[in-house]
């Protein structure tokens, strides 16, 4: 299983290298960073003793852009005065999690230290990863959020990860539901099923992760001739 760290939108460059180095500590590699501040990432990739793994970091534009290979996707938040309707994993549960759902590539993302992830952000993932807190203090500094989330998964047992039936990574998805709603465009849909109603649904059905690969490219097949067929 591949795990990848993403950050979002980071703009203090001493949490950016605390979280590198957490990533070394535990044997995690792969990090990425989503529209960094740009003045704090230039500081941060050119500390002295800056770590390897920030140092071959890959930026992107968007999240949905960092997570195209993902199959499992976590976003971590506090939850404090914010409803989700993603299940929410405790950090101690995250181990038995990640062994039954048998992900290829899993994502753990991390808002920024000011503002932490929005609700667009959120609405990309599979679940809400959670680390119980004070209800006093419930939110923590983000490289520490980083370090415990890595302690985690670096107690994962290397033969519990994998799985018999792959799910489809972010892209894979991300496409067939931009055929679904090219489908749904071409139909008389009343208003009450306008894009944003049905972009919604489509996010919330995707993120359940019902479907395996073969399911996936075979209701894309169907949507595909659907629509061939309204164009004819």
């Amino acid at each position: 299983m591949g795990t990848s760290i993403i950050l979002v939108r980071p703009r203090n460059p001493q949490n950016i290298g605390a979280a590198a180095r957490a990533m070394g500590n535990f044997g995690l590699a792969d990090l990425r960073v989503v529209s960094p501040y740009e003045p704090t990432w230039r500081e941060a990739v050119s500390a002295v003793g800056a770590h390897e793994i920030l140092k071959k970091a890959k930026l992107y534009d968007t999240l949905k852009d960092a997570l195209f290979d993902a199959d499992l996707v976590f976003a971590t938040t506090a939850l404090k005065n914010r409803k989700t309707d993603r299940p929410i994993v405790a950090l101690p549960s995250l181990g038995g999690y990640l062994e039954d759902c048998k992900s290829e590539n899993t994502a753990i993302v991390f808002g920024s230290e000011k503002t932490g992830l929005n609700k667009e952000d959120i609405a990309l993932a599979h679940c809400v990863l959670n680390v119980p807190t004070s209800a006093e203090v419930p939110s923590i500094n983000l490289a520490q959020a980083v370090v415990l989330c890595c302690y985690e998964l670096s107690k994962i047992k290397p033969k519990n990860r994998g799985g018999r039936y792959k799910k489809p990574d972010f892209k894979e998805v991300e496409i067939v539901k931009d055929n679904i709603l090219q489908m749904l465009s071409l139909l008389d849909l009343p208003p009450v099923l306008g894009d944003k109603v049905c972009q919604s649904r489509l996010e919330d059905l995707a993120a359940r992760r019902m479907l395996d690969k073969e399911d996936l490219f075979f209701v894309n097949g169907i949507v595909s001739r659907i629509i061939s067929k309204i164009k004819e």
